[in-house]
């Protein structure tokens, strides 16, 4: 800009995205009898069983979400040597993945990412999430690849998945393997040598909160023979970007 210029004006598109906000919760009934003669305490044994439901339910709930993402990668030709993706930008996957995800893959995804602007998550890196066997060719590489050096040796003997190449990676087990659309119903691969991984920058899911989540007691009724504990809460999750250019997950995928 040259100094005696004005500064030039701008202007930026702001669109409003929507998500729907439902009730979510779960219940376990107990009687007065069974908290009068357990030797253990009843109310803090549901508690912990609910707690672990409602993490299930969280995680499914957002992988809804992330899995309405655009953008999806697979091997090209269904598998490749160098590690090459083709990414389809419609919501659909058209190749059938014939390929274990190894560190060859994790470059070629980056670098999309990274051409595409994605902002990373935290940081100057992004985030992949994934079941541990989906993940397992990948991590023998790693190992090969770290080795050698005293962190390396660390990250083997703590079994941690660790970071490679602006990527974090984390494992889960909440939400199955395969394809399907509410994360429990689901259909294995084709050749089953592989699975989904999502890898995602900044300002993917949005959640809305009008309860946070939380344990409720029952109201003991039939004059305190009939009891019960609930986690009760009130939300729901949304992706935030729905058009192509600025989606912010990308999934490694398959057509079958």
């Amino acid at each position: 800009m040259i100094e005696t210029n004005t500064m030039p004006e701008t202007n930026l598109t702001i669109t409003q995205g929507t998500l729907t906000i439902t009730e979510y919760g779960n219940s376990i009934p107990y009687s007065g009898k069974l908290d009068n003669l357990s030797k253990f305490p009843v109310i803090e044994i549901i508690q912990k069983g609910l707690k672990n439901d409602a993490v299930k339910t969280f995680d499914r709930a957002a992988w809804t979400q992330f899995n309405q993402t655009l953008l999806r990668a697979a091997p090209t030709g269904g598998s490749s040597a160098t590690g090459a993706i083709t990414l389809t930008t419609n919501g659909t996957a058209t190749i059938t993945n014939n390929d274990f995800y190894n560190n060859s893959y994790a470059k070629s995804i980056v670098d999309t990412m990274k051409e595409r602007n994605i902002p990373a998550y935290i940081g100057d890196d992004y985030y992949a999430l994934a079941w541990p066997t989906t993940l397992r060719t990948f991590k023998n590489n790693l190992e090969t690849i770290h080795q050698y050096s005293d962190t390396g040796f660390k990250l083997i003997m703590n079994g941690e998945i660790g970071r490679y190449e602006n990527v974090r990676y984390v494992e889960q087990t909440n939400v199955a393997k395969g394809t399907g659309t509410d994360g429990i119903t689901t259909t294995a691969w084709t050749n089953g040598k592989s699975d989904w991984i999502f890898f995602f920058g900044n300002d993917t899911i949005a959640e809305a909160m009008a309860i946070p989540e939380e344990m409720r007691g029952k109201i003991p009724t039939d004059y305190g023979r009939s009891k019960g504990v609930a986690w009760y809460y009130l939300g729901g999750f949304g992706i935030v970007h729905t058009l192509a250019i600025n989606t912010r997950v990308v999934k490694w995928d398959s057509a079958a």
